[in-house]
């Protein structure tokens, strides 16, 4: 088969075409015709030697993709060959086949093409996973969502909505502040021009705060939170270390919590996947949550695609057609 490797450590030029074998199921495996394969900032950490694939993952990049079931290995009950899914993998996406547990898949909610569906799962499982089973976002709770324009932002400025929350954001540019209000933020905030600090003090403070920067944010984070508020953090694009004055944790009662979802058991990642398919499948197929898509690139052009996320030009979604 087809497929993307990273030849070395770099930038996106050293992500190249290469063969490998087609993957064999193995047990509660499914093999999957990949369609088309998310692209995803994970991506770009591995492809820059940041982000150490877990064991016996795949070397090849790519955590999530849509397409048909292939092959599947002994123990799979709930999917046939034939079937069309969208899924979580532990990598190897950017491939014209992929394996992966069969309990990591998803239907492809009604409505919805292979191409957006093969957006969903990366961002879904992490938003979900973080923002409503760890982070408990309730109807009502003011939430902050950092880089609100990106797959993650528009996922989770939808899915807050959704649930009855009121949904605040951060960008980088009027225009991405305004896809965030138009995805149902209550107000966006472009932080080259606005303190979103002080913003978030004038309405009360957040309740809930779902962070992929880092760095410098943590601390401004914290004084965003309302009294017994909640930061999850999800990422360090800006770096993980910072100094904090941790008496505000005690005499606020804030708590600060975050997960990496690439590394957790195939159970943990299975019981998301039910989660989802319950409470936020219904809300896709009824069109009230529907993935952003930016742009589509070949799966040759991988390194174009990566460029482009890079960029941070891009508003929601990015992917390769595979097949």
């Amino acid at each position: 088969m087809k497929a993307i490797e990273i030849s070395q450590p770099g930038g996106p030029e050293v992500l190249r075409v290469t063969e490998r074998p087609m993957p064999d199921p193995a047990h509660d495996q499914v093999v999957i015709k990949v369609a088309y394969a998310g692209v995803n900032r994970p991506d770009a950490l591995q492809r820059a030697g940041m982000y150490n694939p877990p064991k016996g993952a795949s070397d090849l990049p790519g955590l999530e993709a849509a397409g048909e079931v292939v092959a599947k290995g002994a123990g799979v009950s709930a999917w046939q060959v034939g079937d069309q899914v969208c899924a979580l993998l532990p990598g190897g996406g950017y491939a014209e086949y992929v394996a992966t547990p069969a309990a990591h898949c998803l239907p492809i909610p009604g409505g919805l093409t292979l191409k957006q569906a093969a957006c969903l799962p990366e961002t879904f499982f992490t938003v979900w996973s973080n923002v409503f089973m760890r982070g408990g976002l309730q109807a009502g709770q003011r939430f902050l969502v950092h880089g609100g324009s990106s797959g993650i932002g528009t996922t989770a400025i939808q899915l807050a909505d959704a649930f009855g929350a009121r949904v605040f954001a951060t960008a980088g540019t009027d225009e991405k502040c305004l896809a965030c209000t138009g995805l149902g933020a209550e107000a966006a905030f472009n932080y080259r021009e606005d303190d979103f600090v002080e913003k978030m003090q004038s309405l009360g403070g957040a309740d809930l705060i779902l962070d992929m920067v880092g760095g410098p944010y943590i601390q401004r984070n914290l004084k965003s939170l309302a009294d017994d508020g909640t930061l999850v953090q999800i990422a360090f694009l800006q770096g993980p270390k910072a100094a904090l004055n941790l008496v505000q944790l005690m005499t606020r009662r804030l708590t600060i919590m975050g997960s990496t979802l690439r590394p957790q058991s195939d159970l943990a990642k299975a019981r998301i996947a039910e989660e989802l398919k319950t409470h936020v499948w219904p809300l896709i197929a009824a069109g009230k949550v529907a993935p952003v898509m930016d742009e589509e690139f070949s799966l040759a052009d991988a390194a174009a695609a990566h460029a482009r996320m890079e960029s941070s030009t891009h508003i929601g979604k990015i992917v390769l057609k595979v097949a």
